[in-house]
Order: structure tokens, then sequence, then C-alpha cells
């Protein structure tokens, strides 16, 4: 399983760790992944994800998943991502016909 946020794409960093003696080793640095289930008011159940704590603070900036779906690129989203938007994006276009 990759260390990639569902919602944003953050991903893994790489850096330095650098010793008192000024010393470089390459390091890893991996984004704060939790398995979380949100909420979409259009379908009405629950979406499980693997999403940031970064993730997690926009989506609830913008108003819910439905919302942050609607907004965000299909590039930065995952497969699982993209198929919740396309549910959310037809159920809409029901409510509103």
């Amino acid at each position: 399983m990759s260390r990639i946020c569902e919602l944003t794409g953050k991903g893994r960093m790489v850096g330095n760790n650098v010793s008192h003696a000024n010393n470089k080793t390459k390091r890893t640095f991996l984004p704060n992944l939790q398995n979380v289930t949100l909420l979409s008011d259009a379908l009405g159940k629950g979406v499980k994800l693997r999403v940031s704590t970064h993730g997690l603070r926009t989506v609830e900036h913008n108003g819910g998943l439905d919302n942050w779906l609607l907004k965000a690129g299909d590039d930065q989203l995952s497969a699982g991502a993209r198929k919740v938007k396309k549910e959310v994006a037809k159920k809409l276009a029901e409510k509103a016909a």
C-alpha cells in the first residue's frame, strides 16, 4: 500500500538527517495518513478513505466531502476517490433535474 493521501495526493518526501558533525544521510518524511470514514451528504453513506491530516482539515474547511470532491481536480484524486466523485456528481445532477 503506497503512502499517498487519496484526496490531496500528498506523498513521501526525501531529505537529509544532519548530525552535529554535519554528516548527511538520506531519509524519508512520510505523511500523517489516517484511515477515516467521511460522510457524503449526497450519497447518504460513509466513504472509507486513507487521508492525510492536512487533507482532513481541507475537507472540513471546504464544507464536507461532497464540496471538496467537486472542487478537486481528477489528477490529484485516487481511483476510489474519482469513483466517489462521479457518484456524487450524478446524484446531485438527479436532484437538480
